[in-house]
């Protein structure tokens, strides 16, 4: 069967022949994250880590790494000391730098092997940007401001989903990838209650979200547990996304009871993805063992082989043939 219909098959709960597989990684070191605009040779070292990894491991779908572009590049945000100075925020438009570069780099690498396989591009939600701005402090700032003016908050918020909605729906109709993958992630402050992240945080969500799903049904929910972020996942359970992919091992929610409270979704993942977890660091045995039970009880229908996030970059191939032989001899 070809990988695409395997996989879409798998996206709407249908029989497969065998279990589809996929695992990222960056291309980009983390100092190169948010640098790609102004140093163009960090986007091409992005592309050609996405083609030597698609000729390399063969992968039955690829999410593309927005590695150069982690920085929403709208100067009243970046330079904001107040919630208040957030109301000035107006969206960077179709036109800008930011936008236009990514949806050539997700062209090229659709042109390069986007007919073999299935592509989703990566997109952090709005909170998730404004977060990145700020570094180490980013949760705190940001709950900070909710405190401070939720109104101010939420308008920014949604002006950065407007530019995210925009990227969404070009990098699906001129970059010709087949959906985008969402990464969204709860503010770790302990003010931001589930009442308060409905009201600011999720709308902006949301809107990116149906902006995809105007121009693909095939959209991925991704819920970051980032170097151990907790996250209530319920908050999600409404998002209308295809596929749905969380942090397995942070969470402690497996992926059969994960299925089960997102209605019967498809979901990703099954594997830490941590250097300290056991598809880094564990034997041979012990992961075509762990892949076995985690099939076992997860079952065969709905569930794409992954991880619970970017898997470190120098992780060995072989690690992750050992799981896929065991998904496909099961």
């Amino acid at each position: 069967m070809p990988k695409k219909q395997l996989v879409l098959d798998a996206f709407h709960n249908k029989p497969v022949e065998r279990i589809p597989f996929g695992f990222w990684f960056h291309f980009a070191q983390e100092h190169e994250f948010t640098k790609g605009l102004e140093d163009p040779a960090i986007i091409q070292k992005n592309i050609a880590g996405h083609k030597k990894f698609f000729k390399d491991f063969n992968p039955d779908f690829v999410k593309l790494m927005s590695d150069g572009f982690f920085e929403y590049p709208n100067p009243i945000l970046i330079h904001a000391k107040s919630a208040a100075e957030l109301k000035q925020l107006k969206p960077i438009g179709p036109d800008h730098p930011w936008i236009i570069e990514q949806v050539k780099l997700v062209k090229e690498l659709t042109d390069a092997f986007g007919s073999e396989v299935l592509t989703f591009y990566n997109i952090f939600a709005p909170a998730t940007f404004f977060k990145l701005l700020f570094g180490d402090e980013g949760n705190k700032i940001l709950a900070d401001f909710i405190v401070e003016d939720k109104e101010a908050v939420t308008h920014a918020l949604n002006v950065i989903a407007e530019d995210l909605a925009t990227l969404s729906r070009k990098v699906i109709t001129e970059g010709k990838a087949d959906g985008i993958y969402l990464s969204v992630q709860n503010v770790q402050d302990l003010r931001i209650t589930p009442e308060i992240y409905k009201e600011v945080v999720a709308p902006g969500e949301l809107n990116v979200l149906a902006v995809a799903n105007e121009v693909s049904e095939n959209n991925i929910l991704h819920i970051c547990g980032y170097e151990g972020s907790r996250n209530d996942i319920s908050l999600y359970v409404d998002y209308d996304a295809k596929v749905i992919n969380w942090a397995v091992t942070i969470e402690n929610i497996s992926l059969k009871e994960g299925k089960e409270l997102f209605g019967g979704k498809a979901v990703i993942g099954g594997f830490d993805n941590r250097a300290t977890g056991l598809l880094y660091s564990g034997s041979k045995a012990e992961i075509e063992d762990f892949t076995e039970q985690l099939l076992n009880q997860a079952g065969k229908t709905g569930i794409i082989l992954g991880a619970d996030c970017t898997v470190p970059g120098d992780i060995k191939p072989e690690r992750l043939d050992w799981a896929r032989n065991t998904a496909a001899r099961l």
